[in-house]
């Protein structure tokens, strides 16, 4: 059972009908080629708070008592600027206990190291260190595993990013089922080190370009919503796999 919002959920990495599939669908997927009788639910869903995570996700996962859960919680709180780190951190801590007293194995992630994809994101470098190191320490308390993002090199591509460099794009999110997979011991015939080809030259003017569409299509919405609220309420959204449900095992790692 996967829990969070939209990095679990699969943004950026989509199926031909337009579904999102996502590192965590690719996991299951993977999974069910020797376990024909797995079943999976995805709970994410794109936007969440952790708080909101906590409040609709996990009592799910407390009722079902599944055998695996993923959980990563605060990744959109943490964007906010006016977020208490400490503050945010306890409450993942309590979180996690909850997730940790259903007996699964559990499995969360911590933050991504964002500021290698602009300049404008290195005020939240620290801070989601900060987070990261919290999310450690309350993974060691409660017995769960650690997926680091934050040390996954290849992630520091921009080709493994979406348009607004916040959500992966389907080989982003197939390095992270990798190192997954990795974390829980399962044989891979892939590694998520492996570099990406070398990149073609881009020319300056190009990337001003593409710096000044990100601006406006990303950067300028986000202000709006968060720091000057005139966002409006946000799109109700379903999680996409709601009950635990078998699953199509797929080879879930293609390039």
């Amino acid at each position: 059972m996967a829990l969070g919002d939209s990095f679990t959920e699969g943004l950026d990495d989509y199926l031909p009908d337009g579904t999102p599939r996502g590192w965590a669908d690719r996991v299951a997927e993977h999974l069910a080629i020797d376990n024909p009788e797995l079943r999976y639910a995805n709970l994410a869903v794109r936007g969440k708070l952790l708080d909101e995570i906590v409040e609709e996700q996990i009592p799910v996962a407390e009722q079902t008592r599944p055998d695996l859960i993923t959980f990563c919680g605060g990744g959109n709180d943490i964007l906010r600027p006016t977020c208490d780190t400490d503050d945010l951190a306890a409450r993942f801590d309590a979180a996690l206990a909850r997730v940790c007293a259903t007996g699964a194995t559990v499995l969360t992630f911590t933050g991504f190291d964002l500021a290698r994809m602009h300049p404008l994101l290195r005020r939240l470098r620290g801070r989601v260190a900060c987070y990261n190191e919290m999310i450690r320490a309350s993974a060691e308390r409660h017995g769960a595993l650690v997926v680091d993002l934050w040390g996954m090199a290849p992630l520091g591509d921009p080709r493994t990013w979406g348009p607004d460099r916040v959500h992966l794009r389907a080989d982003g999110h197939r390095r992270v089922a990798l190192r997954v997979l990795e974390t829980l011991g399962e044989p891979i015939n892939d590694d998520w080190r492996t570099p990406l080809p070398a990149p073609e030259p881009v020319p300056w003017l190009a990337r001003q370009q593409e710096d000044l569409r990100w601006l406006k299509e990303s950067v300028l919405p986000f202000i709006k919503r968060h720091l000057l609220g005139l966002g409006g309420p946000r799109k109700h959204v379903a999680p996409k796999r709601p009950e635990l449900a078998p699953v199509n095992p797929l080879d879930p790692l293609p390039h």
